[in-house]
């Protein structure tokens, strides 16, 4: 009778794992369904449907300016000064620099077997900058052609890389208030569709530009720091607000004791900050 007992136990046991896997397997499923359903209602990053004009930037589809008000959260960003890059797990970043002045001059993002190059040009307030920029391209060039795209009109060129081989490129620009962002695509997500390709446009649409203040002449490049880290960013801000409140507290002739209506203080600082950013090579 024990041995029947013990098997019977073993059995239900049994039953009752395999109804529990059932039951997380129904879980899942269910869970599954509600992703793709939030996936299907979430807005795509770019149009589905290639167009000679992009519309609905800044309000529908980035690229992004800081001062959009559909702007996305981009603290979790890295900084490279004139644009913010967004996270995208897999990629390698590698940062085009000048040799002497070591100055920053665009970044280039490599996912798989494609690349992105990425560039923000100051642009007239009262104009954009791609339509002058794609027809200088397709007349220096008799092989460079134009075609429609997710990102409007973009241009395929055919470039010789070292060893004398020749690939395709696809360049596409979007234009935003007093800039635009130019994106230079290499690989698999020039010439195809797939994975890759849908990654990077997603990549490019999902950057933010900041423009700045400083005056530039049209197709200059905004200018570029080495890239920063939210971490470092946060570190830089609470050490910014730490040599403020050091220099606040040791002002010559700061007065002690409670202050009354008839008490006035001009308070007058100048902060400086040694170098923030680490080279990268």
């Amino acid at each position: 009778m024990g041995l029947f007992g013990f098997g019977r136990k073993k059995r239900e046991a049994k039953e009752a794992e395999e109804a529990a896997k059932a039951e997380e397997t129904a879980a899942e499923v269910e869970t599954g369904a509600d992703a793709d359903e939030g996936r299907e209602s979430a807005a795509p990053a770019f149009p589905p449907e290639a167009s000679t004009s992009y519309e609905g930037r800044g309000e529908v589809y980035g690229p992004w300016d800081v001062d959009d008000e559909q702007v996305p959260d981009y603290d979790e960003y890295l900084d490279l000064g004139s644009y913010y890059l967004p996270f995208l797990l897999g990629v390698q970043l590698r940062i085009k620099a000048n040799r002497k002045t070591r100055q920053v001059l665009g970044a280039t993002i490599t996912f798989g077997a494609s690349s992105l190059e990425i560039e923000a040009f100051a642009a007239p307030k009262t104009m954009g900058l791609w339509d002058d920029m794609r027809a200088d391209m397709l007349a220096a060039n008799e092989k460079a052609t134009e075609k429609p795209g997710v990102f409007g009109s973009e241009v395929m060129l055919p470039v010789t890389i070292k060893g004398g081989r020749t690939v395709m490129t696809r360049i596409v620009g979007v234009d935003g208030p007093r800039w635009m962002l130019r994106g230079v695509f290499s690989g698999r997500a020039a010439v195809a569709s797939g994975p890759e390709t849908d990654a990077l446009n997603k990549f490019f649409s999902d950057i933010v530009v900041e423009r700045g203040e400083e005056p530039l002449a049209p197709r200059d490049l905004i200018p570029m720091h080495a890239p920063v880290t939210p971490k470092q960013r946060r570190a830089a801000e609470a050490a910014e607000q730490d040599d403020a409140e050091s220099a606040a507290a040791d002002l010559p002739g700061k007065p002690k004791g409670p202050f009354d209506s008839d008490q006035q203080t001009q308070v007058e600082t100048t902060l400086s900050r040694g170098p923030m950013f680490s080279e990268v090579r």
